[in-house]
């Protein structure tokens, strides 16, 4: 496929190759350090959706190396990660503001994630199980959350 082919919207290979590049470098700053900073040793398990970057060759190769757990997640199914809720209440702040610019855009990201509630994400979190059972019971179809 040339790029112009492409669907609208379909990243090209070097545009996924970016990204799952990208993914690399975010896990290999953030991952490991966040799991000592929370103090969980290596008993976590990670999460994440499907997303072609999320299940490229480089990221499951430096989940591997890194001998990072990661939670089976079956494509096509619902994303119950807590993070989207934060994700939609993170832009709906943003879009509230109209940055102008990348600048603007950046700050106002940085300064509406700082005013999330932390009950919120305390919530969440604590909701996930039930979340995972009611995806377990829909059999991957939607649910309530």
């Amino acid at each position: 496929w040339r790029e112009e082919n492409l669907p609208e919207g379909q990243p090209s290979l070097q545009q996924s190759t970016n990204q799952a590049c990208m993914v690399e470098d975010i896990l290999d700053e953030n991952l490991l350090q966040s799991a000592l900073d929370l103090r969980l040793g290596r008993r976590f398990i990670f999460q994440q959706d499907n997303n072609p970057k999320h299940t490229a060759k480089i990221s499951k190769e430096w989940l591997q190396d890194n001998s990072v757990n990661v939670l089976e997640w079956p494509s096509q199914s619902p994303d119950l990660n807590p993070i989207e809720h934060l994700w939609r209440d993170l832009k709906m702040a943003v879009y509230r503001r109209f940055p102008s610019n990348l600048m603007e855009l950046e700050r106002c990201c940085k300064e509406e994630w700082a005013k999330l509630a932390k009950d919120r994400c305390a919530k969440l979190v604590a909701s996930y199980s039930t979340r995972l059972e009611a995806g377990i019971a829909a059999k991957g179809a939607s649910t309530k959350y």
